[in-house]
């Protein structure tokens, strides 16, 4: 069974979790955009969705799903995102796509995070994936220096500009044993927008997708 196939299973598993009446949080990515492919056949159970990417804005208004802003929705009942790194404690890193601060947001303003993932994505220690840090453009180089400081190898992620106007950089060679010290350690920095470790707000389930199916995983 090939990659695709994996993450459209684990995305049909998550609709279970849409419940009439739900304000829906959409997160970015791949797998995602599986999900997306099959909010049309849930649509009538939704009051609001909200995106967390101008690139999941597009693909949900393809299928004719209207898209509402989080300032006038309020808080959300579920919110439904990929990751490109889990652990069996829920921690996450999240951001290869670029729009961890929008998810972060989002994330934090749900009362349920379903994370859809392939089984290739759980992993012991978070850290294999390189770690994207949204950064102001002027403190790029400064919250580099520092990184180093913490044995990473910072690579600016060139060419690329966040939907907030900021730029990533992709923290590698880390090992991240304590995921909640980590995500301090880093938004602590003056100029950091929001690092991508979802640790202090981790997921809430893990659907899991492997060959013999989609294995559920709850807090």
């Amino acid at each position: 069974m090939d990659q695709t196939e994996k993450k459209r299973r684990a995305a049909r598993a998550a609709l279970e979790y849409i419940e009439m009446g739900t304000a829906l949080g959409v997160g970015t990515g791949s797998t995602v955009n599986e999900l997306i492919e099959f909010l049309p056949e849930v649509a009538d159970r939704l009051t609001s969705v909200v995106s967390s990417s101008s690139e999941t804005t597009r693909r949900l208004q393809a299928k004719g799903i209207e898209v509402s802003e989080l300032n006038s929705v309020g808080d959300l009942d579920l919110y439904i995102d990929g990751a490109d790194e889990a652990t069996k404690h829920f921690h996450l890193t999240k951001g290869g796509g670029g729009a961890l601060t929008r998810e972060k947001v989002i994330a934090a303003a749900s009362r349920k995070f379903v994370c859809i993932i392939d089984d290739s994505k759980l992993v012991g220690m978070l850290g294999g994936f390189p770690l994207p840090i949204e950064v102001i453009p002027m403190a790029q180089a400064y919250i580099a220096r520092q990184i180093i400081r913490y044995r990473g190898q910072p690579i600016w992620r060139e060419g690329f500009m966040t939907d907030n106007g900021n730029h990533i950089i992709d923290v590698h060679n880390l090992s991240i044993a304590n995921p909640v010290e980590m995500e301090t350690r880093f938004n602590q920095l003056p100029g950091v927008v929001t690092a991508g470790l979802f640790a202090h707000r981790p997921a809430d389930v893990l659907l899991v997708a492997g060959r013999d199916g989609v294995r559920t995983m709850q807090r």
